[in-house]
């Protein structure tokens, strides 16, 4: 028995299914399972936040020019002769501005030539100057040099965003004009700017001529205090060049250029691919170069309203009318919300009726935005007969499309207070209207602010149910009420990206900006208000 025992001892242990070679191999493919797990999670997480990261790159990159706006200093004549102050009205600004900006450029005839140049400055200079006007009467009675901003392709062609220009480079050899002024003849020292055209989209023809047409670079030659642009080139005699330009701003004088006197400036866009022709560039280098364009903060977008030229167009209209419709619906949503979620969760009695109420509260969080703006456009619009594109309108669908939400958040913070609180409170005599408003409801207000922001921050980021009140129209005045017509950051934004001018491009990434900005503010501070008052059982 005991040699028996021994011999048993002293044998192998026995193999659990636990510990057996199976077992080891299981559990090696259950950890390397868990390590690509993680691995995929941390990939997952890292490649939402690059895209956050390029979305959010896209929008500021896009954004910032919409910031700052060029201005052009004028020298504006505001004597008795232009503006009657007993007349402030009477007067033509626009025409007074025009005057002092043709004025920069006397060699300027032609009447195409100077509706381009007065399109250099924006349409609503006249709106502007007879603002300032009116706010400080000092600047009558003489000239005064005031800031008036350029159009919106001047603006984005200063921004280089508009035209690609290549190299600005001296001339390696002698130029010689035939005229300093319209069509003439220019004579190059060597035949070097007939390679430099053919690299530029210039088309050959007979004997060697070269066509510098609309869809090729533009070359534009500065000497002897003026431009011209090359329109054709052939080769000359000795191995010179002879090119055909056209006078953008008028030349001194005939003199040849010496080498390194002239220079050249190759613009990579075609003319025909953009919206700011080579004379507009010519004149705005000028005025660039003499000191007369500054680049300012651009309050004209954050604290006017819409307008149909880019430049001009604003975004405080739409905050205004957001901040308006946001009220309206916080009035609404947030006590017929929460009373409905008290009633809901401490009053009501558990039967078949209140369990459909519920059902039909989950699935109204579910429903599609734009289905409130139709029951918005059949019930507040047709039937009542209330004003379209009102904040009040809007606040009312809004707050409609806000309160399951609500309900559905503030029914959760009140389930959340512990039974115990209500026993107590039960317990020492307290009713059950003054155990809910006195205890429950105190505790479970945190949750309850955190949801209503969360859903005000859902709403203010709707478009579909405003588009069918009529929030999408063209509004240019600030709103002053409930009842003026008015327009929100979503719908401007909508707007802003259908509009086919480039300028609006900026103003839409820059709208986005400041909805954004507005959202993070909302969620911040439902994130601290949670963290502030939040008790943890």
């Amino acid at each position: 028995m005991t040699d028996a025992i021994a011999s048993f001892g002293a044998g192998r242990r026995p193999v659990s299914v636990h510990t057996d070679d199976a077992a080891k191999a299981r559990l090696k493919g259950r950890y390397r399972t868990e390590t690509w797990f993680k691995w995929l999670g941390a990939a997952a997480v890292a490649l939402a936040g690059l895209f956050l990261v390029l979305l959010l790159s896209t929008i500021v990159t896009q954004a910032i020019p919409a910031l700052r706006q060029n201005y052009l200093t004028l020298p504006i004549d505001l004597s008795a002769a232009k503006v009657d102050p007993a007349k402030l009205d009477a007067a033509n600004y626009d025409a007074i501005a025009q005057e002092a900006l043709t004025a920069k450029f006397p060699d300027v005839t032609g009447r195409q030539d100077k509706r381009l140049l007065r399109g250099l400055i924006s349409t609503g200079t006249g709106v502007f100057l007879r603002k300032d006007i009116a706010a400080d009467p000092g600047m009558l009675g003489g000239t005064v040099d005031y800031a008036v901003p350029l159009d919106d392709f001047a603006d984005l062609y200063l921004k280089g965003l508009l035209a690609d220009v290549g190299s600005d480079e001296a001339i390696s050899t002698s130029v010689t004009p035939s005229e300093t002024s319209g069509d003439i003849d220019l004579t190059f020292g060597d035949d070097a700017m007939l390679t430099l055209a053919r690299g530029n989209g210039a088309t050959e023809g007979e004997n060697g001529m070269l066509t510098l047409t609309s869809g090729a670079s533009s070359l534009l030659v500065a000497f002897n205090g003026g431009t011209v642009k090359l329109t054709a080139l052939s080769p000359g005699a000795n191995g010179t060049a002879v090119a055909k330009g056209t006078v953008i701003e008028a030349l001194d004088s005939t003199a040849p250029a010496a080498s390194g006197q002239a220079f050249l400036r190759v613009i990579d866009t075609p003319e025909a691919s953009r919206k700011i022709s080579d004379k507009m560039i010519v004149w705005l280098d000028t005025l660039k170069s003499a000191g007369l364009i500054e680049s300012r903060f651009n309050s004209i977008f954050f604290f006017t309203g819409a307008s149909r030229e880019p430049e001009l167009a604003g975004v405080w209209g739409a905050v205004v009318g957001s901040f308006l419709t946001m009220i309206v619906t916080l009035a609404i949503a947030f006590p017929i919300g929460v009373s409905a979620a008290i009633y809901l969760e401490e009053f009501a009695p558990k039967n078949r009726l209140t369990t459909i109420i519920e059902v039909n509260i989950n699935n109204l969080a579910a429903v599609p935005s734009i289905v409130f703006g139709l029951l918005g456009l059949a019930v507040f619009l047709n039937f009542f007969g209330m004003p379209r594109s009102a904040p009040v309108v809007g606040g009312m669908v809004l707050a409609l499309m806000t309160l399951p939400i609500i309900i559905i958040a503030s029914r959760a913070s009140l389930r959340a207070v512990p039974p115990s609180i209500r026993e107590a409170a039960l317990g020492i005599g307290a009713s059950k209207v003054q155990t809910v408003f006195h205890h429950v409801l105190p505790l479970a207000m945190p949750g309850i602010m955190t949801g209503t922001i969360l859903g005000m921050a859902h709403a203010l980021g709707e478009t579909a149910p405003l588009l069918m009140i009529g929030m999408v129209a063209f509004i240019v005045d600030i709103p002053g009420g409930f009842t003026d017509p008015a327009t929100i950051l979503p719908v401007q934004i909508f707007m802003w990206a259908d509009f086919p001018e480039a300028g609006f491009q900026q103003k839409t990434s820059a709208a986005i900006l400041i909805l954004l900005l507005f959202l993070v503010i909302m969620n911040a501070i439902a994130v601290i208000l949670r963290r502030r008052f939040e008790r943890r059982w």
